[in-house]
């Protein structure tokens, strides 16, 4: 039977009475899922993991999910380290508030990360849950941004001139810069969830570079407001990394960023996404 211990904060559980390293049955999938869709970051301590786990547990919640511009380890198709070397002095990789993927016409549904080097200090990830951002702006502030659809690209990200571009030197990570991060797509700013039906704020400033049919001069302020808002530390849950940790997140009620700290230290997890879900 799982025993779930919500963080106390704004979202967030950690999950035991359930071992990741043996296959899963019906029930324990279910009370999961469950448990995911509610608290919106789980966390599995004490789990010794393969990457043959990693992948089996990514699969009972749906099909891997596409990472245009990581390369894979080696061996594997669908699993991505994210890597910082101890000497490592490029600039932190993914420390600004983001949902996975946003830009793609589908987007993940979730991220499952696996601990494999933790360094004694340093390196939380932050969570911000979005449905409760929503639920706290005031009427005139909501009034601002209802109905609007948002244009997302990882162009300031991945393209060859971006942040992680070709003048993106020292990093350990396999990210691979391309054109095609200069695509775009559009997606409501507010909605529903496909799972819950809750209403939430989906993505950010950074994947989102405008919003459909609004001048930049007018939308710049407002993602600019925005930004702000999703990050206040009321919706945040700091999740403190330890050795063999699984986490799982639902892209769709959350953003997420890294933080440093570790400076001198390793720190490796591997990475996998779980595809859109897909109603039966």
């Amino acid at each position: 039977m799982l025993n779930i211990e919500p963080s106390g904060q704004a979202c967030g559980a950690a999950i035991r009475g359930v071992d990741l390293s043996k296959p899963l049955n019906g029930d324990e999938i279910a009370d999961i899922r469950a448990a995911w869709l509610q608290h919106h970051v789980l966390s599995f301590p004490d789990q010794p993991m393969s990457d043959d786990d990693l992948e089996r547990f990514t699969q009972y919640f749906g099909d891997f999910g596409v990472d245009p511009f990581f390369d894979p380890i080696e061996g594997r198709t669908n699993i991505a380290a994210i890597r910082r070397d101890a000497d490592e002095t490029s600039p932190l990789f993914a420390e600004n508030w983001h949902s996975d993927w946003s830009f793609q016409k589908n987007p993940p549904a979730g991220t499952c990360l696996r601990s494999i080097t933790v360094p004694p200090t340093g390196g939380d990830t932050l969570f911000s849950n979005q449905h409760a951002a929503l639920d706290a702006m005031t009427s005139e502030m909501r009034a601002k941004f209802e109905g609007l659809t948002a244009i997302h690209s990882a162009q300031m990200a991945y393209a060859p001139d971006g942040a992680y571009g070709d003048n993106d030197e020292g990093r350990s990570m396999a990210i691979r810069p391309d054109e095609s991060a200069r695509k775009t797509q559009v997606h409501p700013l507010i909605r529903e969830h496909p799972e819950t039906r809750q209403l939430g704020l989906f993505s950010c400033m950074g994947y989102i570079i405008g919003f459909d049919g609004m001048e930049q001069t007018k939308a710049l302020p407002l993602l600019q407001e925005l930004y702000a808002w999703q990050a206040r530390e009321e919706f945040q849950y700091r999740h403190r990394w330890q050795p063999d940790m699984l986490i799982m997140w639902d892209n769709r009620s959350v953003l997420h960023c890294a933080t440093g700290g570790y400076e001198g230290h390793d720190r490796l997890l591997h990475r996998t996404t779980i595809a859109a879900f897909r109603p039966s």
